[in-house]
């Protein structure tokens, strides 16, 4: 017999720490802790998004004949109990590679080596480990583009098969009336859930926001959408969120519900067919030969397209890999300066950035967007970051704080990932002197103001131009175009010009030279 430990990986199928833990015995009980010391830095919507494709995961399981084990309490105490109660030998699970997990992992194997139990671990949330990508000198990797090259040439593997019924423990042999014991003073009874607890039990509330469908039959139907389709113009139309250009597997991705392997084999699937069509477009031209020959390695705009959604998942692993080995930047800069960043940190200019309410049209909805959906566009992230961190001059970890509280998909290593980018603080960062201006960052990737008027209802009828205009106009233009939209609460030139300042002098330079 062997335990399963569910964490980040909420799915059966191609999911590597399972298919192990099948191979190892002749029965695999599955589990899910609710482990308190985690739901400290859980939120609503994710919350949702979890317990939605927990109920999913649990019914997969008695389909099969099985069932998923539910607990709650300390992993490093309801382990042990579990693994003696069905007289397991070994428990699994797949890494996950924040400070708090690889603390987390450490305390749970030290406890289930105490008791006598093996583990293993298994890397899963990625398609190479960290460490398994690095530079000549065997240095982890701080740059991506060199990153994303070794990456991209390294062969991939197969998805891992789901388990059949015969390889789980049947569902009478784990029912929570069957599993009794204990480990010293803990009571194994007292941690099990007969049944998912609701997220009221778990001390939050349902989100306002619209969250979107968990599990893997969700995250399978937009695979296959995303792959039909917009995947061969993802080049042209990922930066514009007006357009419907994004995958939005980032909160499948971040709760495992569906597997990395089985998401890549979509992609080169898609790479194939776009590859297939350009080849029958081509046949019959006698030129085609001779610019093959020459274009050599050389992609088609629907290849290119995959290819930039392929980087968008060595991103990620990036990122992990950053945070693998320096797991101190969740609240440190990774990019060290010779003095500290004087940060103005105005609690009334945060307050109006998280309302959506700074005057800064782009900004706006992009804050507005996250409060309604628990999900944001990715360029607008960007955008919203830089105005956070260059215009308002406020820290980032204040807004990376905001992020984690209110979207689906927050990944410690890819928020934080991005909000030191935009922050000129961490790995392979934008240099501190490129400064978005938010007005023409609107202008550029939101043309028509689509996405401004569908998120900001105040400026529904008022001209793009003016739109983007809006931290030009006079004050009485505004309040004559749409007076309940607020003035511009910075002036961007201006703070442009003291973030320049600010960073010099965090860098030991003398701002006015």
């Amino acid at each position: 017999m062997t335990v399963f430990w569910h964490r980040r990986d909420l799915r059966a199928a191609d999911n590597r720490g399972l298919a192990a833990a099948v191979d190892d015995a002749d029965d695999t009980v599955p589990v899910f802790v609710f482990d308190d010391a985690v739901l400290a830095h859980a939120s609503d919507a994710r919350l949702r998004f979890m317990l939605d494709s927990l109920a999913e995961l649990r019914e997969t399981y008695r389909e099969r004949g099985s069932d998923l084990v539910v607990a709650r309490g300390d992993p490093a105490a309801v382990l042990p109990a579990l693994a003696a109660a069905v007289d397991a030998e070994t428990v699994h699970w797949n890494a996950d590679y924040s400070g708090l997990a690889q603390d987390r992992d450490a305390r749970v194997a030290d406890a289930l080596d105490a008791a006598g139990f093996d583990t293993d671990t298994h890397h899963d949330a990625v398609l190479h480990e960290p460490g398994m990508i690095r530079t000549n000198a065997g240095d982890p990797y701080s740059v991506y583009t060199y990153f994303w090259k070794k990456w991209r040439d390294r062969e991939k593997p197969d998805p891992f098969a789901s388990p059949a019924g015969s390889d789980l423990a049947d569902t009478d042999a784990i029912a929570p009336a069957t599993l009794d014991g204990g480990a010293g003073d803990f009571d194994l009874d007292d941690a099990l859930c007969p049944s998912l607890p609701s997220i009221e039990e778990l001390g939050f509330a349902d989100p306002a926001a619209d969250v979107q469908s968990g599990g893997t039959a969700a995250a399978r139907d937009r695979l296959a959408a995303f792959c039909d389709e917009a995947i061969f113009s993802y080049e042209s139309d990922r930066e514009y969120p007006a357009r419907a250009g994004s995958s939005r597997l980032s909160p499948h991705l971040k709760f495992g519900t569906i597997g990395l392997r089985e998401v890549y084999q979509a992609t080169e699937a898609a790479m194939a067919a776009a590859k297939a069509r350009d080849d029958a477009e081509t046949e019959g031209d006698a030129n085609a030969e001779a610019d093959d020959a020459e274009a050599d390695d050389e992609l088609d705009p629907a290849q290119e397209s995959v290819r930039t959604f392929q980087s968008q998942l060595a991103w990620r692993e990036f990122y992990a890999q950053v945070l693998y080995f320096n797991p101190e930047i969740v609240s440190q800069n990774y990019k060290a300066y010779e003095e500290p960043i004087e940060w103005r940190n105005d609690a009334d200019e945060l307050a109006a950035w998280k309302r959506g309410e700074t005057g800064y049209p782009i900004v706006d909805a992009g804050m507005r967007q996250l409060r309604a959906e628990a999900w944001m566009h990715n360029r607008v992230r960007m955008i919203v970051a830089s105005f956070l961190t260059k215009d308002l001059l406020i820290d980032w970890r204040a807004g990376y704080d905001h992020f984690r509280t209110h979207l689906a998909d927050h990944d410690t290593a890819n928020d934080n990932g991005g909000w030191q980018w935009a922050a000129s603080t961490g790995t392979d960062a934008q240099p501190y002197f490129r400064i978005f201006n938010p007005a023409t960052q609107g202008e550029r990737y939101d043309p028509d103001a689509e996405y401004i008027r569908e998120y900001v209802p105040e400026l529904r009828g008022v001209d793009a131009d003016a739109i983007h205009d809006w931290p030009e106009l006079s004050d009485a233009e505004r309040a004559d175009l749409a007076p309940d939209y607020p003035d511009p609460i910075v002036d961007h030139s201006h703070r442009r010009e003291q973030a320049l300042a600010m960073y010099k002098r965090a860098r030991g330079e003398d701002p006015e030279e």
